[in-house]
């Protein structure tokens, strides 16, 4: 099991007289209380630490925890100067990143990217699979590349990442679609389902969908997202994720519980309610914390990170249901991903 912890780059999670250069020591804290990895979100529609940098900050700065993005929207930025961005971090790191990475979701918490960046909505996803084997053909020296959306000859020698290839790199989404490209191109599955039950629905198919095109399942790192508050009264603990669905969302909690997974409550229901999705299939877990100031983020991890020694892999992990059992938790499928397609 791996447990990491979303970092709080977004100003929606600074109180006024926060300096956001702790969150550098943050990061270091959550390493020492034994998270082993440290994400951080991409976002233009929101004010926050850009994620490349946050990302270049903390590599001299930490030694062991794998430095992660939860998601990279890769169509914000040039392909190949990504590339090289992406190619130094993990060199800085000594080969700790991990991509994952999405294309964005229909509404207000999608599209306005696209706007932004000047980039075409259609073919979105197509556009995000070749720009990953763009960045895969650099990293392992490529020197032209023609694709439906990328054309490049003479290609300069490129920046190689720490590892031959270059880092893992995740997708994020559960839609059926999603879920096949996982299986048949990337190297790990990073969704937020608010139901163990489609985890493993989705999981199941991701292993279809890897043995139908030659791969090993096991290859595919399974991660959860999942936000997180801990209190010892159960009433105060949901009140306080309320109040994270408003600053980070703009809705109210019963509307966000619908589509993300989130668990509030005392350390042992919190505890609970993980151990379901480890169940299910979870060995990544990526814990976002639901506070509203850098303290009490720090609070929150402190006491996330006493829950590390409770959440434990079953001995061989459950084997995926059925078409016929898969079939009536296909209801959620399509709200998944919220921002990760």
């Amino acid at each position: 099991m791996d447990i990491g912890v979303l970092l709080p780059t977004g100003t929606a999670q600074w109180a006024k007289d926060d300096d956001p250069r702790e969150l550098i020591a943050l990061g270091r804290t959550a390493e020492h209380l034994g998270f082993t990895s440290l994400f951080v979100n991409d976002s233009l529609i929101s004010p926050r630490v850009e994620a490349l940098t946050m990302l270049a900050a903390l590599a001299p700065t930490t030694e062991t925890a794998t430095l992660g993005t939860g998601a990279l929207l890769p169509f914000l930025r040039r392909p190949i100067q990504a590339a090289q961005s992406l190619a130094s971090i993990d060199l800085l790191s000594g080969g700790r990143l991990a991509l994952a990475v999405g294309a964005g979701y229909p509404g207000r918490f999608g599209r306005p990217f696209y706007d932004l960046s000047e980039v075409p909505w259609p073919r979105r996803f197509a556009r995000l699979d070749e720009t990953v084997e763009l960045w895969r053909a650099l990293w392992r020296g490529a020197d032209s590349f023609r694709g439906e959306f990328h054309h490049f000859t003479d290609i300069p020698p490129s920046l190689r990442p720490s590892r031959p290839g270059g880092p893992p790199i995740w997708l994020g989404g559960a839609t059926p679609t999603a879920l096949t490209r996982t299986g048949r191109l990337y190297d790990g599955w990073l969704p937020y389902p608010p139901d163990p039950a489609d985890y493993t629905t989705g999981l199941h198919d991701i292993h279809q969908a890897a043995t139908a095109a030659g791969r090993t399942p096991g290859d595919i790192t399974p991660a959860l997202f999942v936000t997180v508050r801990i209190d010892d009264d159960p009433e105060s603990a949901r009140a306080a994720l309320a109040d994270y669905a408003r600053a980070a969302y703009g809705m109210p909690l019963p509307e966000l519980e619908r589509i993300q997974a989130v668990v509030a409550g005392t350390a042992e229901q919190v505890t609970d309610r993980l151990n379901r999705y480890v169940t299910a299939g979870a060995r990544h877990l990526v814990t976002r914390l639901a506070a509203l100031d850098l303290p009490s983020q720090r609070r929150q991890m402190e006491r996330t990170a006493a829950l590390i020694p409770h959440l434990h892999a079953p001995p061989t992990r459950p084997q995926g249901p059925t078409c016929a059992t898969a079939a009536p938790n296909r209801r959620s499928s399509r709200t998944m991903g919220l921002c990760w397609k």
